[in-house]
C-alpha cells in the first residue's frame, strides 16, 4: 500500500471521527514494563485535558467509514455519498506506533462504521487493540468505541486491552432512535454496556483475592448522546443520563449537539445548529449530579423541563429555591454549602477546613477563592456586612448578569488594548 494511499485514509476516517465526542482517558492507569512503548498513567485525549491541567493527544480514526446502516443524523450512513475508506488492522497499528515515536500523540481512540454485522467489525477493533499491546508491548492509552450488538465473549477480550470502552446510545429516547435509525434495536446498545459493567465489578472483586488479576477496562465506559436531532428537551435528556449512571456505572455521559450535514425530513432544517451554549448547560447539570450531591429532579422536572441559557443550572436552581437561603458558611453541612452559587468544591473543602479554627468572614471568603459576586446573596459569615434579604430572584439575577457582563466587557478591552 503506498504512502499517497495511507494518507488518503487517514484524511477521510479522521475527518469523520470528529463527529464522536466521547472519549477520555481520565481514570487509567497502565505502567510501562518490559521497557516497551507509552504509558497511559494520567495521559488524556486529543485536544482536551487531564485533571492536573495538561493538554494531552491521541490518534482519533474510525476503522471505516463504510457502514450498513442508515442512520438519518450519521454523516457515514449508507445512503449518504461520500468517499469510503478502511483501515487494515495493521495499518492502524503502523500508524499508532510511528505517530508515537514522533511524538504526535499519546494513545489511540478507535472507533467504526459497521461493516457486514457487530461482531465482524468488533473482532477487527480489538485485534488492533490486542497487536498494539501484544506485539507491539505498547502501554499508551487505547479507548475502543464499542460495537452495538457485539457478543459478550468479544466485549470481554476488548476490555483486556483498551483502557477505557463506550457505546454510544446516540439518542436519548428509544423513540427518537426509532424515528431517525428504524434498523437499530436500543437493546443492542444496553447489552455491551451491561456486559462491561459486570466485567468491571467482576475483575474489582478477583483484584482483592488474587493481586495478578488481568485488568479490565481500567478506565471504565462512557457514553454519547446527540442532542438536537430528535427533539428531546433538556429534562428528557438528563433523565437518561441519570439512568445509565445509575444502573451502568458510568464514568462520563457526553453530548454532542446535533450538526446539519445533509436534508432529511425526519430531521431539524439545515442552519438549527444546536446552540454551544446548550451542551455546555448540559454539561455543567451533569457535573452537578455527579459532584455537588444534586438529584436531576431538582434541577429540571416537569415544570422546569429546559435549562436557562442565560444563567448556570446551580444559580437558576438558587433562585427558584430563595426559601433554602441564605446558608450561613460557619455552620452549613457540606451538602448546603455545594449548593451556594459561586463555590465550587474545593472552596467547600478549604471551608469546611478553615471554620475549625475561627469564623469565616468576607476577607477569609475572598482568600479562599469564592466568587463573591453571587456568593454573597446566598450565604452570611462573621460579619455585619452582607447583602439584603429582600431582593427577589429577578432582581438578583440581573445585579449578577450586569456584575458578568461589565467584567467580560472590561476583559475585553484591555486584551484589546495589548494591540494597541
Amino acid at each position: 500500500m503506498s504512502f499517497q494511499r495511507i494518507q488518503e485514509k487517514l484524511k477521510i476516517l479522521a475527518d469523520a471521527a470528529k463527529y464522536d465526542v466521547s472519549c477520555s482517558s481520565s481514570g487509567s492507569k497502565r505502567s510501562n514494563t518490559n521497557k516497551g512503548l507509552g504509558d497511559s498513567s494520567g495521559m488524556g485525549i486529543c485536544h482536551s485535558y487531564t485533571e492536573d491541567g495538561r493538554c494531552v493527544s491521541l490518534l482519533k480514526i474510525l476503522l471505516t467509514n463504510h457502514c450498513i446502516f442508515d442512520c438519518a443524523y450519521c454523516v457515514t450512513r449508507k445512503s449518504n455519498d461520500i468517499k469510503r475508506a478502511a483501515f487494515k488492522v495493521q495499518e492502524v497499528v503502523d500508524l499508532t506506533i510511528n505517530f508515537y515515536r514522533r511524538n504526535y500523540i499519546e494513545g489511540l481512540f478507535l472507533s467504526s462504521g459497521i461493516f457486514k454485522n457487530a461482531d465482524f467489525t468488533m473482532e477487527r477493533l480489538v485485534a488492533v487493540a490486542k497487536k498494539l499491546r501484544k506485539e507491539e508491548n505498547f502501554n499508551g492509552y487505547i479507548h475502543l468505541k464499542s460495537i452495538p450488538g457485539a457478543s459478550d465473549e468479544l466485549m470481554r477480550e476488548a476490555g483486556l486491552y483498551a483502557d477505557r470502552l463506550s457505546v454510544n446510545i446516540e439518542i436519548p429516547t428509544e423513540s427518537g432512535l426509532k424515528k431517525l435509525a428504524p434498523d437499530k434495536n436500543r437493546e443492542d446498545f444496553i447489552k455491551p454496556m451491561a456486559k462491561v459493567k459486570n466485567e468491571i465489578i467482576q475483575y474489582k472483586a478477583e483484584k482483592k483475592i488474587i493481586r495478578s488479576t488481568p485488568k479490565y477496562a481500567p478506565a471504565g465506559q462512557s457514553t454519547q448522546m446527540i442532542i438536537g436531532a430528535s427533539g428531546e428537551n433538556d429534562f428528557q435528556i438528563m433523565q437518561t443520563s441519570n439512568h445509565f449512571y445509575r444502573n451502568f456505572n458510568l464514568k462520563r455521559v457526553y453530548y454532542s449537539g446535533y450538526v446539519p450535514i445533509s436534508y432529511d425530513g425526519r430531521l431539524p432544517k439545515i442552519g438549527s445548529e444546536v446552540p454551544i451554549l446548550r451542551e455546555n448547560r448540559l454539561y455543567q447539570t451533569d457535573w452537578l449530579m455527579r459532584f455537588y450531591g444534586f438529584d436531576v429532579s431538582e434541577i429540571l422536572n416537569e415544570q422546569h423541563q429546559d435549562l436557562d441559557l442565560d444563567i448556570d443550572p446551580k444559580l437558576s436552581w438558587a433562585l427558584r429555591n430563595l426559601h433554602e437561603f441564605p446558608v450561613d458558611v460557619n455552620t452549613a453541612d457540606k451538602r448546603m454549602l455545594a449548593r451556594i452559587p459561586g463555590l465550587g468544591m474545593r472552596s467547600v473543602h478549604k471551608i469546611l477546613n478553615a471554620r475549625r479554627f475561627r469564623s469565616l468572614n468576607w476577607e477569609h471568603l475572598k482568600k479562599i477563592g469564592v466568587a463573591l459576586n453571587r456568593a454573597k446573596y446566598f450565604m452570611v459569615c462573621d460579619s455585619n456586612q452582607f447583602e439584603k434579604r429582600d431582593l427577589t430572584s429577578e432582581k438578583i439575577k440581573g445585579f449578577i448578569l450586569q456584575n458578568s457582563n461589565s467584567k467580560y466587557r472590561t476583559t475585553l478591552s484591555n486584551q484589546l488594548s495589548l494591540f494597541g
